[in-house]
C-alpha cells in the first residue's frame, strides 16, 4: 500500500505559505494606503497653514556627505532623514555615498510611508506617522 502523505503534506504547506504571504501583502498594502492618506492630509494642511517649504538635502548612509536634490518639501523628523515633498510623496533622504551625487546632486526615490516610524529598530523607539506629522505641523516654521 503506497501512501502520498509526504506529497500531501508538502502541498498543504506550500498552500499555507502562499496564503500567509498573500495576507501579509494585503495588510502591507492597506497600511501603505492609510499612511498615504495621512501624508496627503499633511500636505493639504501644511499648504493651508502656509508652512514654508525648503529645498531638501539627502545624506549619505554613513552621514559624511550631504547632497543637493531637486526636491522641495518639508522635513518631518528632526534628523532630517524623512521628508514629504510638495507632491505628497514620502522620502527617506539617506542615499549611498557617491562622487556623482557630490557633483550633480542625488535623486532619492519616494518610498511608501510606514504607519509607524522606527518599527523594528534596534533602539526600540517608534512613533506613529500620524503623531510625527502632527508634531511637524504644530512646530510651524520653527522646525530645525
Amino acid at each position: 500500500m503506497v501512501t502520498n502523505d509526504g506529497a500531501d503534506w508538502r502541498e498543504t504547506r506550500r498552500h499555507a505559505v502562499r496564503a500567509h504571504a498573500a495576507a501579509d501583502e494585503r495588510r502591507r498594502a492597506a497600511e501603505q494606503a492609510e499612511a498615504a492618506k495621512l501624508v496627503a492630509a499633511f500636505v493639504a494642511e501644511a499648504r493651508q497653514r502656509g508652512l514654508a517649504t525648503t529645498r531638501l538635502v539627502a545624506v549619505s548612509h554613513d552621514g559624511r556627505h550631504r547632497y543637493r536634490t531637486g526636491l522641495r518639501g518639508w522635513y518631518v523628523d528632526r534628523a532630517r532623514h524623512r521628508a514629504v515633498d510638495v507632491a505628497g510623496r514620502f522620502h527617506l533622504l539617506t542615499v549611498p555615498a557617491s562622487l556623482r551625487a557630490l557633483l550633480f546632486g542625488a535623486t532619492p526615490e519616494p518610498s511608501p510611508p510606514p504607519l509607524v516610524i522606527g518599527r523594528g529598530g534596534r533602539d526600540g523607539e517608534s512613533l506613529p506617522l500620524e503623531a510625527l506629522l502632527r508634531r511637524r505641523l504644530s512646530a510651524g516654521d520653527d522646525w530645525p
